[in-house]
């Protein structure tokens, strides 16, 4: 069964037999590379297409992406919140 169209057989046959000899934590670490990848690429796409956003406001736009408007929205609002309560208690508040 080929699991790429970018791959030849022997290459994914090489890449499996890898995957199969790996520990679970070092499967577990590759895909928090790989997830860690990910979040760094879409990061950037938001950046590129918000070159004045601030950090907060790409993480929230990071956060309606991955979460979608409903869920993300809920996320987003919580997260305001939490920095405000935050930022109140620095300030004595």
């Amino acid at each position: 069964m080929v699991l790429s169209r970018d791959t030849s057989p022997e290459a994914e046959r090489v890449q499996m037999e890898l995957l199969r000899r790996m520990s679970p934590a070092r499967k577990l670490a590759l895909m928090a590379g790989l997830l860690a990848t990910g979040r760094e690429l879409v990061l950037a796409g938001i950046r590129h297409r918000n070159p004045e956003a601030s950090h907060e406001e790409l993480e929230d736009r990071f956060a309606m992406l991955m979460l979608g408007p409903d869920l993300g929205g809920s996320f987003v609002s919580a997260r305001r919140a939490r920095r405000k309560r935050i930022e109140a208690s620095r300030d004595g508040h």
